[in-house]
This record gives C-alpha cells, sequence and structure tokens, in this order.
C-alpha cells in the first residue's frame, strides 16, 4: 500500500482526473441487463465508494469524466467480433442511445462540469474515444480508474492509460466485477502491477487538502 505522502503526491488536484467506467443504469442499475453484476457492484459497496469519490472530487476541484458504453438502435459501428458482443444482443435490456439504461446511475451524481463520453463499439472506455484526447487537455498525470467490470472494461482502462503514459490509481473497494474473488485476484495479480492500488477512504483522505490557487 502506498504511503499517505506518496498517495497525497499523485492525487494533484490540478493534475488528477476521476474515471467513472459504465456506472449506468442500464450495467448497475435496479433494472440492469447484468443483473449479476449489478447486484455486486451494489452489495460490495463499489457504487456506493464510486459515488463518495465523485463528490470528493466535486468538492476537490478534481475533474470527473463518466465512460458510458452504448449502441445506436440499428447496431451501426457496434463489434460483432467476440461473444462478449454477440451476448450483449440478445440482452433483454439493452444499452441503446437516449434511453435511461445509459444515464449515470444513482446514487454517484453528475454535475455540470463533468464530462461524459460515450463510445459505440469497443471494450475499452479509453481506446478509440476522445478519452485521451480530453485527459492531456485537462493537464491530467493521474488517472484514477473506478466503476466495472473489473472482468474486461477496467483492466482495458488500466493497461491503456499506463500504455499512454498516464500515472493510474484504482481504489480497490470502488471497482467490482462477477464472481467478487475474480476482482480481488485481478486488482491482486494484475492491476498492482502497473497502477497504484488504495482504498476509497485512503484517496479521500488525499482529496481533503486544501485545494491550489487557481483551479475552479
Amino acid at each position: 500500500m502506498p504511503s499517505y505522502a506518496e498517495l497525497s503526491e499523485l492525487l494533484d488536484p490540478a493534475t488528477t482526473v476521476l474515471l467513472t467506467v459504465e456506472c449506468q443504469q442500464g450495467v448497475v442499475g435496479p433494472d440492469s441487463a447484468l443483473p449479476e453484476l449489478a447486484k455486486e457492484a451494489r452489495s460490495s459497496g463499489a457504487l456506493a465508494h464510486v459515488a463518495r469519490l465523485v463528490a470528493a472530487a466535486h468538492d476537490s476541484g478534481v475533474q470527473v469524466i463518466h465512460a458510458i458504453a452504448e449502441r445506436r438502435p440499428d447496431g451501426r459501428g457496434a463489434n460483432h467480433n467476440a461473444r462478449l458482443f454477440r451476448a450483449a444482443e440478445r440482452l433483454p435490456v439493452q444499452q441503446l442511445s437516449g434511453t435511461t439504461a445509459v444515464r449515470v446511475a444513482a446514487p454517484i451524481e453528475v454535475a455540470e462540469e463533468d464530462i461524459v463520453v460515450r463510445r459505440l463499439h469497443g471494450l475499452s472506455p479509453i481506446q478509440g474515444t476522445d478519452v485521451d484526447a480530453l485527459l492531456r487537455n485537462l493537464g491530467c498525470r493521474t488517472l484514477i480508474v473506478t466503476g466495472v467490470s473489473a472482468n474486461v472494461a477496467i483492466p482495458s482502462a488500466v493497461f491503456d492509460a499506463v500504455n499512454r503514459g498516464y500515472v493510474v490509481v484504482v481504489p480497490r473497494d470502488a471497482v467490482a466485477g462477477v464472481p467478487s474473488d475474480y476482482t480481488l485476484a485481478m486488482i491482486r495479480h494484475s492491476l498492482a502491477l502497473v497502477a497504484t492500488v488504495a482504498t476509497t477512504d485512503e484517496v479521500l483522505g488525499c482529496f481533503k487538502r486544501p485545494r491550489r490557487a487557481g483551479r475552479a
């Protein structure tokens, strides 16, 4: 585990961005297309921890980006080249553009200054989206990755961010996947090799320090 000083150095509000991954109603909400994942995200406390981090980021001047996965009703541009995509096409709840399924789920609150990035294809919230360009324009050095799922999108986001030169922090209790023990194994044996793993409370402790002048 990083020391407070080490983590605090990484989490300078002026150069830190908080990314929430697929924390949308159709994924982690009550009417999720993936009820097992939604149940795990809520029962583990991961979704509540994401909400705490987002609220603290708003108070601390840390930029928040919400990454949403969706598809057009006609499916144009969507992937069909993997079992996961084909299975998603048959689910009773579809992540269709403009529907409630692709709204950020409670208890996460979206502020006016937040940025919502929507993707129509792929597995990663970074590869092939506007996120990398946005992070560079925001002066981001450290990216905090939260959300779902530890099975696919979270590791994709972490590896893509590291490959692009960002320092990544993963609050281990603010990510979820299925089964729950897989999330712990993924974090310990893969993500911890390339990212700084902390807890939500440790990150919040760094957010509470005085904000730098010049950051609105």
